[in-house]
């Protein structure tokens, strides 16, 4: 472990390197972020990142990070729980999204436990924190285990009854870093369903189907298959019970050889491609960021379950334990 730099506050961050399963990261303490992640026969980075710590405060649209206490957004910043209301930080379009401006991707983690290959994060969030209720501890554990395993589990409790469902937010490019766009990647998302979205991306009801639209991914195609401009910031609704270990995504990149799937028992994986990313700052190893330079999936509850009961809960109360366990497993053909 080491002290990386400083936040513009004079705090330290910290740092703690990880090896195992033919991976490598760098993991900080700002937001219980993944910096970089390399896989062993592959130059370039797994993932989106900076080099400067000050990058992250200025420029960073979450690379790497823990968003919460509710990843995703809530609509009109309020939702209603035992019949009290909560008003939250607005900071995106008038909806809270990811927790609101110092939600837990902002914030400095302590860091609990590490070893060679993995490493335990620690956030306490206050009662009232961003407006949400109920105190909350939360924990984010990453694990580079078995053949290039990145095993993501979150975990959560509460003092008081409140909402809370967080994820992780790489923004993945398997073929060059982040030099060019991922729209060449190919991708298969195992959902007959997803949720369309008003132009704030707040969810407009019921999940629909997938089939003749350009959602249908149920089969391996290029991200752009459907046009060149390949925009997307969608949660598609997985097949299988929540609840129940699936594999839910694949990516693959062929022009590096390198694949990814995922697998988590959560419900929904948003699926962003960055449209409009743009860095004016260099990323890792002085890469400069444009449009679709990398993509998220994240394995979450669905956008604005606090208001939707016929959505998954995102309702945590005090003598539950939230666990939120997602493995992102990396080979090279």
């Amino acid at each position: 472990m080491e002290v990386w730099g400083s936040l513009a506050s004079g705090e330290p961050v910290h740092r703690v390197a990880l090896a195992g399963g033919g991976l490598t990261a760098q993991v900080m303490t700002r937001g219980a972020a993944i910096q970089s992640l390399f896989l062993d026969g592959h130059d370039a980075p797994l993932v989106l990142g900076f080099d400067r710590i000050e990058d992250y405060e200025t420029h960073s649209p979450y690379f790497g990070a823990t968003a919460g206490r509710f990843a995703n957004r809530i609509a009109g910043a309020r939702f209603t729980l035992d019949g009290a209301e909560y008003r939250l930080d607005s900071n995106d379009h008038g909806h809270c999204l990811h927790g609101g401006s110092r939600g837990f991707s902002e914030r400095l983690w302590t860091i609990e436990d590490h070893g060679r290959s993995h490493v335990v994060l620690r956030l306490d969030s206050t009662d009232g924190d961003m407006g949400f209720p109920g105190a909350v501890t939360a924990r984010c554990r990453y694990e580079l285990a078995g053949e290039g395993e990145l095993r993501v589990t979150l975990t959560a409790e509460t003092e008081a009854p409140t909402v809370c469902a967080m994820a992780h937010h790489s923004y993945f490019n398997l073929e060059d870093g982040g030099a060019g766009p991922v729209t060449g990647h190919e991708i298969a998302i195992d959902a007959d369903r997803y949720l369309p979205v008003d132009e704030t991306l707040i969810p407009l009801g019921a999940p629909m189907p997938v089939e003749e639209t350009r959602f249908d991914f149920r089969d391996m195609k290029r991200v752009d298959a459907y046009g060149a401009a390949a925009d997307y910031d969608h949660n598609f609704c997985l097949n299988g019970a929540e609840g129940r270990v699936r594999q839910v995504a694949e990516l693959y990149a062929p022009r590096s050889g390198v694949s990814m799937t995922v697998t988590t028992a959560e419900p929904g994986l948003q699926w962003f491609t960055a449209p409009s990313m743009q860095m004016t700052v260099p990323g890792l190893g002085g890469r400069i960021y444009g449009n679709h330079a990398g993509m998220c999936l994240e394995t979450q509850k669905w956008p604005d379950a606090p208001n939707r009961p016929d959505y998954p809960s995102a309702v945590l109360r005090p003598g539950e334990i939230r666990e939120q366990a997602s493995v992102y497993r990396f080979s090279k053909r």
